[in-house]
């Protein structure tokens, strides 16, 4: 099989490049990334390997996306603005990069005759739906333009599989964290900024009281269910949303505290607004991609945090 990852620059696009590579049955990986969040310096290791292929472009290009499709078997369509605050802020941009970016991949992959599409979803299609732990298909109102956009992508997936006969599979994703996770910017993810900010000894700020809570993936985990996405030979397993995540609740204030003891520090956070858009509480019920995809966490949270703080420590570029 040869896979084409857009955002494969990003960060779990790049870890989902090296675990391709390291499988037999892929015989190449080409990754598409215009690289306004993801960095070549993710995939610096993997320009030597004869299997990967690098191209520069812009998912809101039809003809670029075509021209990704070439030639592939398959594609991972990581690609995306995230960012809830963001999307607020911005929504014009997150709806171009989100909506037309993955109509045009989805469109591109129909007229190539690239037949399998995984795409990340997310967990923000859930909304205010108020039930724990969340179940495919129970979902409320979006809470954010970003939301809006992911279900959207929902939407068109289930419309390109029954008019045009693709595969999609959609893999919504939990609070995704690990190695190669950016910390800089005003979009970072909580975790690498806890980090960033533990290992330079300086306080990091919690949104909010401490007690919102998440269902916090590590990144070999989401890879692991990709890899299944991309191969799975059931019938029933395809045209799918998945819960992708480790069925377990950890509040921002217990996160803390796991990365303050494996750091070593007796910091103690300081407190900010809650940020608008963000519902309060989130867990994943992971049992149909348990029994479809025979997907199961890899990683625990403690164990995938611990990895994390190790691999920051090495790799204190990152942190700059």
């Amino acid at each position: 099989m040869k896979v084409l990852i857009t955002g494969g620059a990003g960060f779990i696009g790049s870890n989902l490049v090296e675990r391709l590579l390291e499988d037999q049955r892929v015989r190449g990986v080409r990754v598409l990334d215009n690289l306004s969040t993801g960095s070549t310096e993710n995939l610096s290791s993997f320009f030597e390997d004869e299997r990967f292929e690098w191209m520069e472009g812009d998912i809101r290009d039809y003809e670029t996306c075509v021209k990704a499709c070439e030639g592939m078997d398959a594609i991972s369509h990581q690609a995306a603005l995230g960012s809830v605050p963001r999307s607020i802020a911005d929504p014009l941009t997150t709806n171009a990069v989100n909506i037309t970016g993955t109509l045009n991949v989805f469109t591109a992959a129909k007229e190539s005759g690239v037949r399998r599409v995984v795409y990340a979803a997310s967990s923000s299609t859930y909304g205010d739906h108020p039930a724990l732990p969340k179940k495919e298909e129970n979902i409320g109102r979006p809470l954010s333009p970003y939301a809006v956009t992911k279900y959207v992508n929902e939407l068109y997936a289930g419309v390109y599989a029954s008019l045009y006969g693709l595969e999609l599979i959609g893999l919504r994703y939990f609070n995704i964290f690990g190695p190669r996770q950016n910390p800089k910017g005003p979009y970072a993810a909580v975790i690498p900024l806890f980090i960033k900010a533990l290992l330079h000894n300086e306080a990091p700020v919690i949104n909010g009281d401490g007690a919102h809570s998440r269902d916090f993936t590590f990144v070999a985990n989401a890879v692991e269910a990709n890899v299944r996405a991309l191969f799975t030979d059931k019938k029933e397993a395809v045209n799918q949303v998945y819960n992708i995540a480790c069925g377990e609740q950890t509040s921002l204030l217990e996160l803390f505290n796991l990365l303050s003891a494996n750091a070593g520090t007796v910091l103690t956070p300081e407190f900010g607004p809650s940020r608008t858009g963000d519902v309060v509480h989130s867990l994943a019920d992971i049992s149909k991609a348990g029994a479809l995809l025979g997907y199961q966490p890899l990683v625990t949270v403690q164990e995938g945090l611990k990895r994390t703080l190790d691999w920051y420590r090495v790799n204190e570029k990152f942190l700059a």
